[in-house]
């Protein structure tokens, strides 16, 4: 994608449901577990790469040995660094104990991070906090061992300070607002509630003391606490958790916006963001691998016993589409058939652009994940050139000469690698003072391969700022000289802020939004800016549920060509004379492309929660009172 954008998390969590030693003895490594973690957290490493964070829990373990670890990082490769400090540590015991190389009820016992509970997080840094602190997997500590609590997630709640006062009119005191914490206290705070109502019911049953922790363990009624951590959350979530004791969860939010997949088999429960991460690393097949069902929570009890319960009743599916254009790794089956399916319904607008001469016309992408797009988009170009032939060859009537029939076979698709990512260079962009200049050169182009005479067109996943476009990516076009830049999102254009998880939160930011009020002010309609201001102002006081969003209004004045045309207008600096063109994909045909995935909220203003509406109200104020911070 040319504008980057940034996706919050990647979760993995797995469970190991035979003793170590059985790993020992049929994988050679009683550190099967933290294996496989490590293969999970790089196989999402496309979901986060500004912070990682590992953590594990051993099962019955003796009052006094260590059973909880954890370990963050915000290195530059922060997955590496991990694992480089884990095996550090492994390596450095074994050195000094040689005796518990073949033994591992003594690696168990002395050797942190090997554990039979293993939870992984993959980050990107929004709201400009980076710092370790910040990095999941949070741990909520008790000399309890049931109190003990480890969440990751993948998630953004649109109600924090909702959820900020709920735990204070319980008496809590929260560090701070940031989700993570909320949902983390508002948990530990249920769990604690029912760890206390177990052991007072235990108590009265006449156990002693010693006796109630195991039983408390079992009791505990992990699906029951969830329901009441979660009935007032709104947003989107899939969020992992660990009690001391071995209990674990994963919960997805009721409209599905979050992804969740799982894998049980006697070995393992195994709980990932993307599908193929699990068929890869565990080596399963594609049905093996089940999508969690939103409002649901996968909860496997120290026991090893693993069941579905419903937590929240199940919202209308609006699972997140981003997902399937962008985020999540391409190599899935059915997101691979997505994105191509995503080029192939681009192409009747794209050939009406070039006036279906495709013999003047090179066809390239934005690397690197509008690859896939751009090979559906490729396939529909061959199904039109092969048409052309057909009726080409049946047109002669037989009389054509071997020559002229090899002419008309050999015309094909005309693709080239024009643009290309010098990757290294976004590691320097820093402030802007220097910004600019790097993000003009963040990509290079193929001279040699356009003529005058050409159309030259591209596809890129998505425009959502329209920066790199037009610091850098157009102005480098124009240097080969085409007759026309046709600059195609596989994406329809973005109109509202993201409040799910994706970092996407002030109207002013999207070209889509600059584009629409260019219009308003071209067309002496600017002054229903100021009234959609005061409609969202006469809402701040509502509840949620009845709040609208009346940004819709603003765009509904215009065509999606308009807006696109003066997309195309704004992402061309002024030294730019060359025809630029913008195709945006239609909603109808996102939602053909990805049937599953209909959540779409940031190119309709159709939130798939009361939340939603309650974030762009607050982001069009903001935008209006010149308020330079985020909606939520």
């Amino acid at each position: 994608m040319s504008d980057a954008i940034k996706h919050e998390c990647g979760i993995a969590l797995i469970r190991l449901l035979k003793p170590l030693e059985f790993y020992k003895e049929k994988y050679g490594s009683a550190f099967y577990g933290v294996n496989k973690m490590y293969l999970m957290m790089e196989k999402q490493h496309n979901r986060g790469q500004d912070g990682a964070g590992f953590a594990s829990i051993k099962l019955d373990t003796a009052p006094g040995e260590r059973y909880i670890s954890r370990v963050r990082s915000i290195a530059q490769q922060p997955i590496q660094d991990i694992f480089a400090q884990i095996n550090e540590r492994i390596n450095r015991e074994f050195t000094e104990h040689p005796e518990y190389t073949d033994d591992v009820a003594l690696q168990k016992k002395n050797i942190p991070y090997i554990g039979e509970v293993l939870l992984g997080h993959v980050r990107y840094g929004t709201f400009g906090k980076n710092s370790v602190e910040n990095v999941h997997p949070f741990l909520r500590q008790n000399n309890w061992m049931h109190r003990n609590l480890i969440v990751a997630g993948n998630f953004n709640m649109t109600n924090v300070n909702e959820l900020f006062e709920g735990l204070v009119k319980i008496g809590q005191h929260p560090k701070e607002k940031a989700d993570t914490v909320t949902i983390m206290e508002k948990i530990g705070h249920f769990l604690d509630d029912a760890v206390a109502k177990k052991y007072k019911q235990l108590k009265y049953e006449g156990y002693n003391k010693n006796e109630c922790s195991p039983l408390i363990a079992d009791r505990l009624n992990v699906a029951k606490i969830l329901k009441r951590s979660a009935k007032d959350w709104d947003g989107g979530y899939a969020i992992a958790g660990l009690l001391g004791h071995g209990d674990s969860f994963v919960l997805r939010d009721p409209a599905g916006i979050r992804p969740a997949y799982y894998y049980q088999d006697d070995e393992v429960v195994v709980v990932a963001s993307e599908r193929p991460v699990i068929q890869t690393v565990f080596n399963v097949n594609f049905e093996d691998v089940k999508e969690l069902t939103p409002g649901h929570a996968i909860i496997t009890k120290k026991s090893g016993e693993t069941s579905i319960k419903k937590i929240l009743k199940p919202l209308e599916r609006k699972a997140c589409s981003f997902e399937r254009i962008y985020f999540s790794r391409g190599s899935d089956a059915e997101i691979y058939q997505e994105r191509k399916n995503l080029g192939n319904l681009l192409m009747p607008k794209v050939l009406e652009a070039i006036n279906f001469d495709t013999k003047n016309t090179v066809f390239s992408y934005i690397p690197n994940t509008a690859e896939t797009s751009f090979f559906g988009m490729i396939e529909t170009v061959e199904d039109h050139l092969n048409k052309k032939k057909t009726e080409a060859i049946i047109s002669g009537n037989g009389e054509l000469s071997a020559e002229r029939v090899t002419q008309i076979l050999s015309e094909r698709p005309r693709i080239e690698k024009i643009a290309i990512k010098d990757v290294k260079l976004r590691t320097f962009i820093t402030e802007d003072s220097s910004r600019d200049d790097l993000v003009a050169h963040v990509y290079d182009i193929t001279y040699g391969v356009i003529k005058p005479t050409d159309n030259l067109v591209i596809i890129d996943d998505s425009i959502v700022r329209g920066t790199t476009l037009k610091k850098s990516i157009i102005k480098m076009m124009e240097r080969l000289h085409p007759k026309k830049i046709i600059v195609v999102s596989s994406a329809p254009q973005i109109r509202y802020p993201d409040c799910y998880g994706i970092d996407m939160a002030k109207l002013e930011d999207l070209i889509a939004f600059r584009a629409m009020l260019e219009l308003l002010k071209e067309n002496d309609k600017y002054h229903l800016v100021e009234e959609v201001y005061k409609k969202c102002v006469e809402q701040v006081q509502l509840e949620d549920k009845e709040v609208r969003n009346f940004v819709k209004e603003l765009y509904n004045q215009f065509s999606a060509e308009q807006i696109s045309d003066k997309i195309a207008e704004l992402i061309c600096d002024p030294s730019v004379k060359t025809e630029v063109k913008t195709i945006f994909q239609t909603i109808e045909n996102l939602h053909i492309a990805c049937p599953k995935n209909l959540g779409d909220w940031y190119f309709t203003g159709n939130y798939p929660t009361v939340g939603g509406n309650r974030v762009v109200n607050r982001a069009f104020i903001n935008f209006y009172e010149g308020n330079n911070k985020r909606a939520y």
